[in-house]
């Protein structure tokens, strides 16, 4: 079939990569425009754009879809009788969603209709779910909202990040939208129960902010869910610490005491910290604003984050000043 794919991110590249070995002829890819990136502040193309560009692939990159006067009649060109879109990250207005003959199909994170919206996977870590999955729907312009042609579930794993979980949806909604497109003659779309539908909104870069009141449990899902993108993090001495990793102690038992957010103890094993209704955190690899990740044993070496040493809320909530040398 004729395929326009429209994506993005590396999330996206399995679905690509997957309708081009299932023997999909792909006359365009749809993706965002070159953005700054790393310490230079270049102009980098997304994964999906660079991958078409080493395959051959013409890409368009239009600024805003929906108010581009081009985009209609470039999609028009291709002769299309299918859109496909993974994360590309721009709403598509009615005219490109409904060009080709088979309409445009999304391979959306999560069972819809639960988690709609940007952040999917980091929401269902968050809220503790045990399981999550793909969902093949018809797209229309309603977020999310479209008849559902298809699903997969899988587990969460106790140790999942939002990355770790992204890729393996992945992998799972590539292999469910070739076999999908195989079937688009006798399935029969079911149409989705509004009344179940949950929100997963945008994380923004604030959104990684610990709570250290809340359990353990809880911090741990929030570390994870916000790895890798925008990371968890707190401040000690008015810097801003990044949490990459680390796991609940002894599950709802009684801490040692003290103030959640506390340093109880440091070892090799990590940095124990005291959290909401007594429950302890082991944190076991972190970062120092402008600095590179470290193991906790290696970071603490030189006093750093000794016993005692309270983590804070926002900057500046401590008077002391640290420089992480």
């Amino acid at each position: 079939m004729r395929i326009v794919f429209f994506g993005s991110p590396a999330a996206a590249l399995p679905s690509l990569e997957g309708l081009l070995h299932a023997g999909h002829d792909i006359p365009l890819v749809v993706t965002q425009p070159d953005r700054p990136a790393g310490r230079g502040r270049r102009l980098t193309p997304c994964a999906v754009k660079a991958f078409a560009r080493e395959r051959g692939i013409p890409s368009f990159e239009p600024e805003r879809i929906r108010k581009d006067p081009t985009a209609v009649e470039r999609l028009r060109e291709t002769g299309a009788a299918l859109h496909v879109v993974v994360a590309y990250g721009q709403i598509m207005p009615e005219p490109v969603i409904n060009l080709p003959p088979h309409r445009s199909l999304n391979v959306h994170f999560s069972l819809l209709p639960k988690y709609r919206g940007a952040s999917p996977v980091a929401w269902a870590i968050l809220n503790n779910e045990s399981s999550t999955g793909i969902t093949i729907f018809r797209l229309n312009e309603r977020m999310d909202e479209g008849d559902i042609f298809s699903s997969v579930e899988t587990p969460i794993r106790s140790d999942d990040t939002a990355g770790s979980l992204e890729a393996r949806l992945a992998v799972l909604g590539a292999e469910l939208l070739v076999k999908t497109i195989g079937q688009l003659s006798v399935i029969v779309p079911r149409i989705q129960n509004h009344a179940l539908a949950t929100p997963a909104p945008k994380l923004k870069k604030d959104s990684g902010l610990v709570d250290w009141s809340q359990k353990a449990a809880a911090i741990d899902r929030h570390v994870r869910a916000m790895n890798p993108w925008p990371t968890a993090y707190t401040f000690f001495g008015g810097e801003r610490l990044i949490l990459h990793e680390g796991h609940p102690l002894a599950p709802e038992a009684p801490a040692s005491g003290g103030v959640p957010g506390t340093v109880l103890e440091t070892s090799a094993a990590g940095i124990r910290l005291s959290c909401g209704e007594g429950t302890e955190y082991l944190l076991t690899r972190l970062q120092a604003e402008g600095r590179n990740p470290l193991e906790a044993a290696v970071f603490i070496r030189g006093g750093r984050l000794a016993p005692a040493a309270v983590l804070q809320a926002r900057r500046g909530d401590s008077t002391e000043n640290h420089s992480w040398k």
